[in-house]
This record gives structure tokens, sequence and C-alpha cells, in this order.
């Protein structure tokens, strides 16, 4: 395993760390209340032993408490920038860019003073391991990062007929399929779903929700798209 396999490792723990195992009600409690938030600590402790374990490497645990601690750090002050009425509409983006810095950095600097030696004897595939970040990266991750845009660009439109989080779940589907079929280099199949959504979805005259719809299919099949060009690239 070498560097990148490693930063790949350490940016898959922070998907599940940040995304997957903590819940939106969790997640706006410690963004509200900071270091008051008794769910913080244990979401330090949790990028601790999540970092630890995804290097697969008992003597990075040095790295992993330094990424653990800026991680409570930035959560614990991210209350004071979401108040912040220049930068409040772009909390998030600030969040992930200095949580994945961070992470980046400590890592090549774990890499170059101490090297890579894993304790468990295992090969890792560069490529097979940027295809799994790829499907992670458009399951929740995306939703919230779609979400965020939205907000930052305040887009609102309300829908009183439509399924609770079901637009959540299309999402989720069309970028799953999407970037199979780049893997797959199915790049005319992409096109036909592409199409297929528009038949379905903007056959409707509600101007204002149509473009709210076209805005959200974009970013999303965007995110798909990137994802797959970049494992292709690999």
């Amino acid at each position: 395993m070498g560097l990148k396999e490693l930063v790949l490792l350490q940016f898959i723990a922070h998907l599940c760390l940040d995304y997957f195992f903590q819940t939106d009600k969790l997640a706006k409690q410690k963004n509200t209340i900071g270091f008051k938030s008794s769910f913080l600590y244990w979401h330090g402790l949790a990028c601790f032993a999540l970092a630890w374990l995804f290097s697969l490497q008992l003597s990075f645990a040095f790295a992993a408490a330094i990424i653990a601690i800026t991680h409570f750090l930035i959560d614990g002050f991210k209350r004071y920038l979401n108040n912040s009425k220049n930068f409040g509409r772009y909390a998030f983006f600030i969040d992930q860019a200095a949580h994945l810095a961070i992470l980046t950095l400590v890592v090549i600097l774990y890499e170059r003073w101490n090297g890579i030696n894993l304790s468990v004897d295992v090969s890792i595939n560069f490529k097979y391991l940027l295809i799994v970040t790829g499907y992670l990266v458009c399951l929740k991750p995306a939703n919230i990062f779609i979400r965020e845009v939205f907000k930052v660009t305040e887009i609102q439109v309300s829908s009183d007929n439509e399924m609770p989080n079901a637009g959540k779940v299309i999402g989720v589907l069309e970028r799953i399929l999407t970037l199979t079929l780049i893997i797959v280099l199915q790049y005319s199949a992409v096109g036909f779903l592409i199409a297929a959504k528009s038949i379905l979805r903007y056959g409707n005259n509600e101007t204002l929700k149509t473009e709210y719809v076209l805005i959200g299919t974009m970013l999303s099949f965007g995110i798909a798209v990137i994802a797959g060009i970049i494992i292709n690239f690999f």
C-alpha cells in the first residue's frame, strides 16, 4: 500500500464518520451548540478509532490522534461559523475543506517521517478502492452536498404532494446507475437515463418546481459523472 491508498482509506473513514455514522439530528445538535454537545465528544473518539482502524497500521495512532483532535476542534467551533453573516451559508463547504486538507496533510507527513508499514498482510488495489469511494460519495454525501448548494444559492421550492425523502432516494439511485454505466463505459446509456428522467419529472406546468428539479438533477448527475471520470482516469 502506498501514499495514495492511505489517503483514500482516510477519506473513506471521514465519509463514514461524517455522513453514515451520524444522523441529521445529531449533526444539527453538534453544529448548534458546539462544545456543549455530548455527541461531539463521542464523535471525536469515533474519528480517532476510524482513522486508526482504516490506516491498517498500529504506528498510525499518533497521526490518528491529530486528525481526531483537529476534527473535534473544527466541529466545536463550527457553531460560530454558522452564525457568521458573511460565511455562515458556506459553513458546510469550509468545514469539509478544512477536514480533508488536514487529513491529507497529516497522512503525507506521516508517510514522509514514518513510512507505511502495514500491521496486517493485505493487498489493496487503488482503482478498486477508488470505485468504493465513488459509490460512497454518491450515497448520502451527495444528497447533503446538493442540499447545501441549494442553501447557498437560496433556492427553495415547497411541495406538499411529494413523498418525504423520495427525491433523496431517486437521487441516490440515479447516481449509482450513472456511476456504474460510466465505469463500464456505457456513456450512451447515461444519456438515455437523463432523457427518461426528463420525461417523467419535467412534464408539468410548475416552472419553479421544474427549475428546482432540473438544478438538482444536473448536480446529481454531475457528481456521478465526475466520480466516474476520475475512476476511469486512474
